[in-house]
């Protein structure tokens, strides 16, 4: 997921409508999950071992793709001809059912494992990290759309 990540970030020869921060945003959103990760180690008395280091790894791959979910429909948007700030905002709104839906769907599939001792520390980082995760990446990508178009006009 991280190469599908970078693939994302440079891309050769294709053109990016108004150099949108969209592969930049993909890999910055992977550590925004630590804060759910850890949370949730420290509220369950879980040890930060091998599998909660294999967590880590899942869970920055599951916070990439639900950015890049969001931000191929802000391009998606821009090639509509909307403009800046519009496609933002229906970017966001298009896409967050199905970005929460999939989050809730993977946390819930994780429960089963917190009763594991062997796996319960990586069950418990996804978990944690998927829920502050996603929620902090759905505020996250078009916060940062709209400072990247503030900027820009600004120069």
């Amino acid at each position: 997921m991280a190469l599908a990540g970078l693939h994302h970030v440079v891309r050769p020869g294709q053109p990016v409508p108004h150099r949108s921060p969209g592969g930049v945003g993909v890999l910055a959103t992977a550590p925004l999950g630590l804060i759910g990760a850890v949370l949730a180690l420290l509220l369950f008395n879980q040890p930060f071992g091998f599998t909660a280091l294999l967590g880590l790894i899942g869970l920055g791959g599951i916070l990439m793709r639900n950015t890049m979910i969001l931000t191929q429909q802000v391009q998606d948007n821009f090639k509509a001809g909307m403009a800046a700030r519009e496609a933002v905002i229906e970017a966001a709104v298009q896409r967050a059912r199905p970005v929460v839906l999939t989050a809730l769907a993977a946390v819930l599939a994780f429960v089963p494992l917190t009763f594991d001792l062997f796996w319960g520390p990586l069950a418990y980082v996804l978990i944690g990290g998927v829920a502050v995760g996603t929620l902090i990446t759905l505020l996250f990508v078009p916060a940062l759309y709209a400072l990247w178009f503030r900027l820009k006009n600004e120069y």
